[in-house]
């Protein structure tokens, strides 16, 4: 990680605190059941992880973005790193380890639905330290993003740090696991699909953060902030991968709340930057831009 402070621009900025990987992607006629083989009719290798995608994706729609995580040291990592500069992203936060780049392996079927594995590698080093010192050398306003593809003690480090500094915190809680109290009150918004919704214990769990936006796909999304619940309709798409679609929606919730967008608007944002992210094959295939997130929703 450099030393130096990424400081030097007081622009507001998207810092994604997240995973870092090498998507491995097997395209399928339809997805497999257990103990089923099928016979794949494409191959490819593509740079994802959460985080990644969610910085590349913010980056794309014009934003400031930095991104905290890890890599090992070899060609995944490198290449990884490559294509996070040509996006635009900040990497100064990115620490090159001794564990190999985290790996996710996706079967995407027909219908453009798809299934992950994931090994972690070098995202399990990402520590609490290496946060409060990223987060301590971010000059300006910030609205800081994490996932669970990173350890609990970063992913909460991040939310004490944004709390401390008056930053929203968004939190997409894939893959999900169980969410510390302390974790959930300190959250602006959290970005659950309906089964991570549902998983994480619903609105009873989650409902101590600020905002809840549920995804549903092609149904949409919910907003629920207390009591209240707002369904939001997805926009137009037509899809070809919906590998990182979620993140790509994260990203542009994250890139509008920086803007001093209303949630409704950041959430109607956000919904058309994920559809665009479905056009394009892998996480960062479609051509995401802020443009076509305009003209996206000019047309709903």
């Amino acid at each position: 990680m450099s030393s130096t402070p990424v400081a030097g621009s007081d622009d507001p900025a998207i810092v994604v605190v997240g995973s870092i990987n090498a998507d491995l992607t097997v395209r399928v006629p339809r997805l497999p059941e257990p103990g089923e083989t099928l016979t794949g009719t494409d191959f490819r290798i593509a740079w994802g992880g959460k985080g990644a995608n969610q910085a590349a994706a913010a980056a794309a729609l014009g934003a400031r973005t930095l991104l905290v995580g890890a890599v090992g040291d070899d060609e995944n990592g490198a290449g990884s790193l490559a294509d996070l500069r040509e996006r635009g992203v900040d990497i100064s936060f990115v620490e090159i380890g001794g564990e190999h780049t985290g790996v996710a392996v996706i079967q995407v079927d027909a219908a453009a639905e798809n299934t992950i594995a994931i090994v972690a590698g070098a995202n399990a080093t990402v520590s609490a330290e290496l946060v409060s010192d990223a987060l301590a050398r971010i000059e300006g306003t910030a609205v800081v993003v994490s996932n669970l593809e990173v350890p609990d003690a970063a992913v909460e480090r991040a939310a004490e740090d944004a709390e401390r500094r008056g930053w929203a915190f968004v939190l997409n809680p894939a893959p999900a696991r169980p969410l510390s109290a302390e974790l959930v009150a300190r959250t602006t918004v959290i970005t659950p699909n309906a089964t991570e919704f549902d998983v994480l214990g619903g609105a009873d769990v989650l409902g101590a953060a600020q905002a809840i936006v549920v995804t549903r796909g092609a149904d949409g999304c919910d907003i629920r902030v207390g009591d209240a619940l707002t369904r939001v309709p997805a926009a137009s798409a037509r899809p070809v991968d919906t590998t990182g679609a979620g993140d790509a929606f994260t990203a542009g919730l994250a890139v509008a709340l920086l803007e001093g967008r209303p949630l409704d608007d950041a959430v109607r944002f956000a919904a058309a930057s994920g559809a665009i992210a479905t056009e394009g094959p892998g996480a960062r295939g479609a051509r995401l831009t802020r443009a076509a997130v305009e003209a996206r929703l000019g047309e709903s």
